[in-house]
């Protein structure tokens, strides 16, 4: 099942126009509306979301030209995961870590995956980082490995774009990861029953191919990260988990590379779908 958040905007003359946006579930090229669900991260707080999505019937929408807002809008926590692909630690020059390096990530980070990514005035070294996001589904705590499995609701598809001038001012890495509204996140949240973790995952530059690693090979799988995490916080239904990028960031390159105005980012996994942001500048 492939569940989005939609973007609506509707009204007349007489009562004004109202924006808002819904669950909804996605049927080949049809997005049926989950009523009573403003987006992905409020369904996923039901118990009974799958069955309430798989059972709805509210109105329906064209996935073409579909305005996408961020899958989970507004997750309660947002936990990234540093050095999880041996080729990404080999080009930063890294040790593979015994434990699993996190930082955290905010909602106002996010944005949809085909919404403008904005340079920010502050910095001119952004970088692209895909990811693949894991997003609970079931609240949790000291979760053991072997049971992660039944807390995760499905994937998406990330992109940590990261500002490396701030990111690397000191040891501490937050301030370079969640600029406001730098986070494409989306198109959809594939539950788990439809995606395993191991196809192809990408990152592309005006069609430039820059990062292509499957998505199996990371230092720490999704279900030890769960585990893991969940070890030190509650972990709730909408938090986020991403999960690391692999080699071929612009910043390891020789020259470095970062995005420029006019370029276009496309990040795929196949399975998940596709994040298509066009960058312009900060206005």
């Amino acid at each position: 099942m492939r569940l989005l958040t939609l973007r609506l905007t509707s009204g007349d003359t007489a009562t004004g126009t109202e924006a808002r946006t819904t669950a909804v579930r996605q049927d080949g090229d049809t997005l049926t509306e989950i009523p009573g669900f403003s987006d992905v991260g409020a369904l996923l707080q039901d118990p009974a979301w799958e069955t309430t999505a798989k059972e709805a019937n509210g109105a329906t929408h064209a996935l073409d030209g579909a305005d996408l807002a961020a899958v989970v809008p507004a997750p309660g926590k947002i936990i990234c995961v540093g050095h999880n692909y041996r080729n990404h630690i080999k080009e930063m020059g890294r040790e593979v870590p015994e434990h699993p390096t996190l930082f955290a990530k905010y909602a106002e980070s996010l944005i949809g995956p085909n919404d403008d990514l904005a340079l920010p005035q502050e910095s001119d070294t952004v970088d692209w980082e895909a990811e693949l996001a894991v997003v609970i589904g079931k609240a949790g705590r000291r979760i053991p490995e072997s049971e992660a499995a039944d807390h995760i609701a499905g994937y998406a598809v990330l992109n940590d774009i990261s500002m490396r001038d701030y990111q690397f001012r000191t040891i501490q890495w937050l301030q370079g990861k969640t600029w406001e509204k730098s986070t494409p996140f989306g198109p959809a949240l594939v539950t788990k029953d439809e995606f395993t973790p191991g196809p192809l995952m990408t990152s592309a530059v005006d069609g430039e191919v820059q990062q292509s690693t499957p998505t199996s090979d990371l230092v720490f799988t999704p279900e030890f990260l769960v585990s893991y995490i969940s070890t030190i916080i509650t972990l709730n239904p909408g938090d986020v988990i991403a999960t690391g990028t692999p080699g071929g960031v612009g910043h390891a390159q020789d020259p470095k590379r970062y995005l420029q105005e006019g370029q276009v980012l496309v990040t795929t996994i196949e399975g998940l779908g596709q994040l298509t942001n066009r960058v312009v500048k900060e206005a």
